[in-house]
């Protein structure tokens, strides 16, 4: 069951929330939830301590160290003439 949380806000936050919130289509509370979840997401995933063995973390640095590889779908869109630059 979802648990209330209040909050006070001044006058010209409420107006950037308010405008935000409607050029998305949604209401005032749904915004702020899920900006107040994503910014708690993005905390947790910056403090999250990833843990491998020490086989996986030479893997791992092996790959890292390797030279890059060209990826061909990528390298052709790169190539292509973006559409404003088209005469």
């Amino acid at each position: 069951m979802p648990s209330p949380l209040s909050m006070r806000f001044p006058d010209h936050d409420i107006a950037i929330i308010d405008r935000a919130a409607e050029l998305q289509g949604r209401s005032r509370t749904d915004f702020v939830r899920q900006a107040a979840v994503r910014a708690a997401e993005d905390v947790l995933l910056e403090n999250s301590t990833i843990r491998m063995s020490p086989e996986d973390f030479e893997a791992f640095l092996a790959i890292i160290d390797a030279p890059a590889k060209a990826i061909p779908e990528m390298v052709e869109k790169l190539r292509r003439i973006p559409p404003w630059s088209e005469t």
